[in-house]
């Protein structure tokens, strides 16, 4: 497995095994599964609705601690947002059974932001989470984060995917030194992706299905991806990417697909921004 630096000098795998939505009764055999397949980066979230679920997982796999790699998410915290997030962090904390987390993000750019962010900092330098960053975040609203506090995003997990590519604003992360994720690496299937002829052409051309293509392609890139499925099979043919390097021609020729838009919503939409404030969880 291939592993990435982050600014706080941890080192994180390039490819992980994701969580979202997968019903918290199928989370559990799910991640069972990923982790047996070889997955050390686990990724879920407050608003997934299935930390209890990982957590079970990662106790039963017996696995040391300290060769895995779990990221969970703070939901949208309004103010005093620095109280309300280091309580959502320790429900987060005892609902996966964990004494600290590899990474701690902020699911969304909203709320209090700055107060959010403040608690987020303070775990960081008590130990509690390894490393913080953002998720969502677009380039506005991450320079803002950066200039006015003191810990810049160790990863802010966007969109990214052969449809919506951000190469631009991953050399501006790279500039900063805040380390780009994928979500939605696969479109979720969208403009026909599983089918999509140029894709389908490079994977004929090494034995490789579109997804492994799709997923070398992310992390040739030094994007760190985390694909999710519910089939045992599917996540190690996911795993199975490192035994092939694509051309610089193919890299090329799939940057033609970018359209440079959103396949889902867009966070400067306020009917979005309204709908996910809207959006409250149970502590």
């Amino acid at each position: 497995m291939q592993h990435l630096t982050l600014n706080t000098g941890i080192e994180m795998p390039i490819l992980g095994f994701g969580v979202y939505q997968i019903p918290p009764e199928d989370t559990e055999q799910a991640v069972s599964d990923a982790l047996a397949a070889g997955y050390r980066l686990l990724d879920t979230a407050a608003a997934y609705g299935n930390e209890e679920a990982v957590g079970r997982a990662v106790k039963k796999s017996g696995i040391p601690r300290e060769e895995l790699f779990v990221t969970t998410k703070l939901w949208i915290q309004d103010a005093p947002a620095e109280d309300n997030t280091k309580r959502a962090f320790e429900t987060s904390l005892d609902k996966l059974g964990l004494d600290y987390l590899d990474l701690y993000l902020m699911h969304q750019p909203f709320g209090d932001v700055y107060g959010q962010w403040r608690a987020m900092e303070a775990l960081n330098r008590e130990g509690a989470a390894k490393a913080i960053g953002v998720a969502n975040f677009y380039p506005d609203r991450l320079i803002d984060l950066i200039v006015n506090n003191d810990i810049t995003p160790a990863v802010n997990q966007i969109e990214t995917h052969p449809f919506f590519q951000r190469a631009d604003y991953q050399g501006l992360m790279r500039e900063h030194g805040v380390q780009i994720q994928s979500w939605g690496g696969f479109a979720e299937g969208k403009n026909e992706l599983f089918t999509q002829p140029l894709l389908s052409e490079i994977g004929r051309q090494y034995g490789k299905s579109v997804a492994q293509v799709v997923l070398r392609w992310l992390t040739q890139r030094g994007v760190v991806a985390i694909p999710k499925s519910v089939r045992a099979d599917r996540m190690a043919e996911n795993f199975d990417i490192f035994d092939f390097v694509l051309t610089d021609d193919q890299m090329a020729q799939i940057a033609t697909l970018d359209g440079g838009t959103s396949l889902f919503f867009g966070h400067h939409d306020p009917e979005i921004v309204t709908w996910l404030a809207k959006r409250r969880l149970d502590a």
